[in-house]
């Protein structure tokens, strides 16, 4: 047993990045294709899918990063 517990530090960097990946692509695909079938959005969708876009961007790079180099070296 390490110093986090028992973690799967492979599946957690993958886990996590493909979450961040499909985070980014909803935002980018609503930002895309929700103006052309619904008209133009309210403020508040295009921040928010704007911030699911950034998040998802953060998650994806961080997520390798944490999991996959920062917490093996650490234990």
């Amino acid at each position: 047993m390490g110093r986090y517990g028992d973690l799967d530090y492979p599946k957690l960097t993958k886990r996590g990045f493909f979450l961040g990946l499909a985070m980014l692509l909803v935002g980018a695909a609503g930002e895309a294709f929700l103006p052309m079938l619904v008209g133009p959005l309210p403020s508040w969708e295009a921040t928010l899918l704007l911030d699911l876009e950034i998040l998802g961007l953060v998650l994806a790079f961080l997520s390798p990063v944490v999991f996959g180099f920062a917490l093996p070296l650490t234990e």
